[in-house]
């Protein structure tokens, strides 16, 4: 087994796929570094201006979960094909853009690409890699939508300084045009297609689901608790979630088999896999902010001194899946999540006074744990799974991945802004404070996610045939 070979053709097809979900994640970042351009230029508020990354946020998180019906009810290149030109529509209408409104219309056709994409790429390698070989690919996946975070504040800065904001755009689209003729060559259906009823009435509870709850947590920074913004934005994403269980339970094809979550070891790993994200989103918030309103340095400077973590986390990704492939999940997993835990832990201890040099290293340090887990903690979870049940578990993950990002950035914006507007003394010390409790809640959350596998290991299946 430890001799399989990957198919070129088969890493043809991840790359194909994940030079989409690369492109989504790059213009995300970038695009928050332009904010301030585009407010000035098309006259529009912060709350306004917002809505670039909430509606992306949204639509992407909503698309997703359907991910598992489209993967039984269409071939994987038809997939591709849509959501290649979706995404290269959607770039064109953003770069030529006369006014906001065409902005965030061009936003949400490329969330529609970037969520029929995202699951596809992961499902490719879950069907077509040999399983000796899956974790490896799946770090190679990770570290194509994880070196996005990292490039893209950098990119948007040097382009917003040097050229303009457009040109965010039109720099992709040649990638994205290669994307397209590489998908067309590499990608093969292997698995049989099902022609199945899609269950609108479920579709609409996943929406309410992802609405509701994103939106809530998206306006918890600038809003009341107690207010149809939040808290009524929660009572409809529970309402919509209680309502696709009970929808899900009672139709003979769901959206996603909840059986999934029946299966103890996987939910331990998606829980697990859920707080992780959170904590990366939540840092990727807290870092930059320091570095601006602590330290005083430009935001080009904020989103130069986290790269070096980003990329090099990004980089241990597929070291970590052949960690897996050789050893098993436990040893990288627990080592990751315990190197994550402790640079929370000293990133808290110190973050009244961190420097520069501080944030840098310890970043680095945070992002190797980050690289070596989250990865295999999505291998090791979908490996629980019986082969009719990896793409709904995918769905799943995916899924979660989108929701934790807005929850973890929304509840540490809003102990950062709660600090700021209290009590007396500088902008400085108030920030430094207010992100110290956000970093002890990271701490926690941290350490929930080591528990949850420390868990999921102790009540682990034997891994599931293909």
């Amino acid at each position: 087994m430890a001799t399989e070979k990957i198919e070129p053709r088969v890493v043809g097809a991840v790359l194909a796929t994940g030079l989409m979900s690369l492109s989504g994640v790059i213009i995300e970042t970038a695009m928050n570094i332009t904010f301030p351009t585009l407010m000035k230029q098309f006259g529009v508020t912060t709350g306004t201006v917002q809505w670039m990354t909430t509606l992306y946020l949204l639509i992407v998180a909503c698309i997703v979960p359907v991910s598992s019906y489209l993967k039984r009810r269409f071939k994987m290149k038809q997939l591709f094909v849509t959501a290649n030109l979706l995404f290269i529509a959607g770039l064109l209408i953003d770069a030529l853009a006369p006014a906001f409104i065409w902005l965030l219309i061009g936003r949400a056709v490329q969330a529609l690409g970037t969520g029929i994409a995202l699951p596809l790429m992961f499902n490719i390698i879950l069907e077509q890699v040999p399983l000796s070989r899956i974790g490896m690919m799946t770090g190679v996946g990770t570290l194509i939508t994880a070196v996005g975070p990292a490039i893209g504040p950098t990119y948007g800065g040097i382009l917003v300084t040097s050229l303009n904001w457009r040109y965010i755009f039109w720099i992709l689209l040649p990638f994205l045009i290669v994307s397209f003729f590489v998908g067309l060559k590499t990608i093969q259906q292997v698995s049989p297609i099902v022609h199945e009823r899609f269950d609108v009435l479920s579709m609409l509870t996943v929406v309410a689901t992802f609405a509701g709850l994103i939106y809530g947590f998206s306006s918890l920074g600038s809003q009341p608790l107690f207010s149809w913004s939040v808290l009524g934005a929660w009572v409809v994403g529970i309402a919509g979630l209680i309502g696709f269980v009970f929808r899900s339970n009672r139709v003979e094809h769901p959206l996603i088999k909840l059986d999934t979550v029946k299966n103890k070891a996987f939910a331990w790993h998606l829980a697990a896999f859920f707080l992780i994200q959170t904590t990366a989103l939540g840092l990727s918030f807290i870092l930059p902010n320091y570095l601006q309103l602590v330290d005083e340095r430009t935001a080009f400077v904020a989103g130069l001194v986290v790269l070096p973590g980003a990329v090099i986390g990004a980089a241990f990704s597929p070291i970590g899946g052949q960690i897996l492939d050789r050893f098993g999940a436990k040893r990288p997993i627990i080592l990751g999540l315990s190197t994550v835990t402790l640079s929370l832990i000293v990133m808290t201890v110190a973050a009244r006074h961190l420097s520069v040099l501080a944030i840098l290293g310890l970043y680095v340090v945070y992002m190797v744990g980050i690289g070596v887990a989250f990865g295999n903690v999505m291998t090791a979870g979908l490996k629980q799974l019986q082969p009719e049940l990896k793409a709904d578990g995918n769905a799943l993950m995916n899924a979660m991945q989108q929701f934790a990002g807005a929850m973890g950035t929304a509840v540490v914006s809003m102990i950062i802004s709660t600090s700021q507007a209290s009590g007396q003394g500088s902008t400085v010390v108030k920030t430094a404070v207010g992100s110290q409790w956000a970093l002890l809640v990271l701490v926690v959350t941290g350490g929930l996610a080591l528990l949850c596998m420390l868990r999921a290991f102790k009540v682990s299946q034997p891994t599931a045939s293909r």
